[in-house]
């Protein structure tokens, strides 16, 4: 999508790239690439086959104030802990298994 974005008449390079978050070196590397044939198996490559690949920011991790649950298992022992725990009850909870 960006080279062929790149490749309109009139198109700048620059404002493409800078549209898409590449650096506008690397879009005239492909460009260069695409007119000599070599984005693809050896012959040139229409525009209408590049696929379009949108880059999206990485799911957000919980938030600290949201419950979840912790499982410790040695030996026999399995402690199970549910919800947000008192930290002073979960140090002393887990001084006893751990022991």
């Amino acid at each position: 999508m960006v080279v062929e974005l790149a490749m309109q008449p009139g198109a700048s390079v620059a404002r493409v790239a800078r549209d898409h978050g590449v650096n506008a070196n690397q879009v005239f590397t492909w460009r260069r690439q695409h007119a000599a044939g070599q984005l693809g198996a050896g012959a040139p490559v229409a525009a209408s086959e590049f696929l379009s690949v949108v880059v999206a920011p990485p799911p957000a991790a919980p938030a600290p104030d949201q419950a979840g649950t912790i499982t410790l298992e040695v030996g026999r022992v399995c402690l199970r802990i549910e919800g947000r725990p008192d930290p002073a009850t979960l140090a002393l909870m887990l001084e006893q298994v751990l022991r």
